[in-house]
């Protein structure tokens, strides 16, 4: 008896009714890898990737689903998952993008505070406004001047909604 393809090896690892994601671009349902997981980050989060043994060696598993449904990684490319679920496989879900694109669009606090557009205390992160600390994060320079004049802390600006106003003005 012959061993089956790699394609129906995988095929027979992937359970194409998974959860509908919520993020937008990952169309359809989640393809959820059931076979062998390595895991990145020693359980951080919970999820971990799958592993497939192709050619052999042990790849990855959605970047085997990518690779068959699009042709090679581009070098200098990474595959991103759109639905933020690592254990899926569903090439729609798959897209090979640059490391910052695939950094900036996580939930991890790297790209929490890339998102954030004001400082602390409401000032803008704008150029005018933002400096890089030895840190090689953002700085505040409006906040700098008023640490350099002595004043411990500036006061949040509030955000003023609709209701806000209305309480304001009663």
């Amino acid at each position: 008896m012959s061993r089956p393809t790699a394609a129906k090896r995988f095929a027979a690892k992937v359970n194409t009714a998974g959860p509908v994601s919520l993020y937008r671009g990952a169309p359809g349902p989640c393809h959820l890898w059931t076979g062998g997981t390595v895991d990145d980050r020693a359980g951080q989060f919970g999820e971990h990737y799958g592993k497939f043994w192709h050619a052999g060696r042990m790849v990855r598993a959605h970047r085997y689903a990518y690779e068959q449904a699009n042709g090679p990684i581009p070098d200098g490319l990474e595959v991103d998952h759109k639905c933020r679920r690592r254990d899926c496989v569903n090439e729609r879900h798959l897209e090979a993008v640059d490391h910052r694109t695939n950094t900036l669009r996580s939930t991890g606090p790297t790209a929490a505070n890339a998102r954030k557009t004001h400082c602390p205390a409401g000032h803008a992160y704008d150029a005018a406004n933002t400096y890089r600390g030895s840190d090689g994060g953002r700085k505040c320079r409006a906040c700098k001047r008023a640490r350099a004049r002595g004043e411990q802390h500036l006061a949040p600006v509030a955000t003023l909604t609709a209701p806000t106003l209305e309480r304001t003005a009663a």
